[in-house]
């Protein structure tokens, strides 16, 4: 979302200071889901006056029912206390830096040391914290959903996404993904649609991440791309750049040949052209069949094996157009991007430490 784009300082280092917080909490309550599964919960009493013991509250999201009143109040009072008082926030000192916390939070004297050393486990913290909060969120998701912190999905009954559970791509470790929620209708043709969809981008995607590595690495064809405009194919530079260059005719052809390969395939049930692996209930199936089995086994893995590519290919050739777009070339350094607005938050230092140290690429992804 480009937050920091507009290079302002001081919402900056605000945003900072929330995302070390939030992240420090994130990763006590992911060890305060995991810890009780391994090694049990405390002896005694919760509460003596509710006559609530440690055993009797349960995991995960199941706590916040059985947690007293006052427990919370106590919670709340707690936070409170080290928000406003204990760990007062200072814009004197860097993001995350408490003139009462120690090392690991631990109120005393000690410090790290600075140096590399010091940055090196900082930005640790950081990245610690970031995947602890999409760990949680996850915790959560699976504890609300199955009702259990570890709870196995096949509990969540309710699945908008059963109907398609059994289908190709269901993979580990994210399963059926569908973080939009478009086949949460159970609607089966719009699901071969998009899956047919997907299989045509994932080998175009495919074949086009091949098409920027591959003149790096090998280099280009000998002769003419077009004898009547006298273009080599040595003259046709690698990535975007070859879009003006290659001819009008060139484009037409390149078309021509698409329309050919959507339009002429012939089914075994009297259909042609479009959408005709979606009649077949096979998307993705065109005939075309080098590398593949008499086995199902071994068919459904390398079906599964390409999906899995093709998606991975659709997010790197997305990467390489935008390496491509904003640095001028295809393998172009990031430091030719002089105009990003992110180089006021090149972090050669997010916690205040020696502003020689090496720098670090901002992450501003929203």
């Amino acid at each position: 979302m480009g937050l920091a784009k507009d290079g302002d300082a001081e919402a900056f280092k605000r945003r900072r200071v929330t995302e070390l917080k939030n992240g420090r909490v994130a990763m006590l309550a992911t060890m305060g889901y995991i810890v009780p599964e391994l090694y049990g919960k405390f002896p005694g009493y919760l509460s003596f006056s509710e006559n609530i013991k440690f055993s009797d509250v349960p995991h995960g999201l199941a706590a916040m029912g059985t947690m007293p009143a006052a427990g919370m109040a106590q919670w709340f009072l707690f936070c409170g206390a080290i928000e406003l008082g204990f760990y007062k926030y200072d814009d004197t000192r860097a993001p995350g830096d408490y003139e009462n916390g120690g090392v690991l939070g631990v109120p005393n004297a000690s410090r790290l040391p600075d140096g590399e050393d010091r940055n090196r486990r900082l930005n640790s913290e950081l990245a610690n914290g970031r995947l602890a909060m999409m760990a949680i969120i996850g915790m959560f998701f699976q504890d609300g959903l199955t009702g259990a912190p570890y709870g196995d999905w096949a509990n969540y009954t309710d699945s908008p996404l059963r109907a398609f559970e059994n289908e190709l791509g269901v993979q580990a470790p994210v399963g059926f993904f569908d973080p939009l929620g478009l086949s949460k209708d159970g609607d089966a043709d719009a699901f071969m649609r998009r899956r047919s969809t997907e299989f045509k981008h994932g080998r175009i995607a495919m074949l086009a991440c091949m098409g920027y590595i591959t003149p790096e690495i090998m280099g280009k064809f000998p002769g003419y791309l077009s004898y009547s405009q006298n273009i080599k194919f040595e003259d046709v530079p690698n990535g975007l750049a070859a879009i003006s260059k290659v001819p009008f005719v060139g484009w037409l052809q390149i078309l021509a040949y698409m329309s050919f390969c959507e339009n002429s395939r012939l089914d075994n049930v009297g259909s042609i052209g479009w959408g005709t692996d979606i009649k077949l209930g096979k998307p993705g199936d065109f005939g075309f069949k080098v590398i593949t089995s008499d086995d199902p086994d071994t068919v459904t893995k390398k079906l599964n094996s390409e999906l899995a590519n093709g998606r991975l290919a659709m997010m790197a050739i997305i990467g390489m157009f935008f390496q491509d777009g904003l640095t001028g070339s295809a393998w172009g350094d990031w430091e030719c991007y002089t105009s990003s607005p992110l180089r006021a938050k090149v972090a050669r230092n997010f916690y205040g430490g020696d502003p020689g140290a090496p720098a670090r690429v901002a992450f501003d992804p929203a």
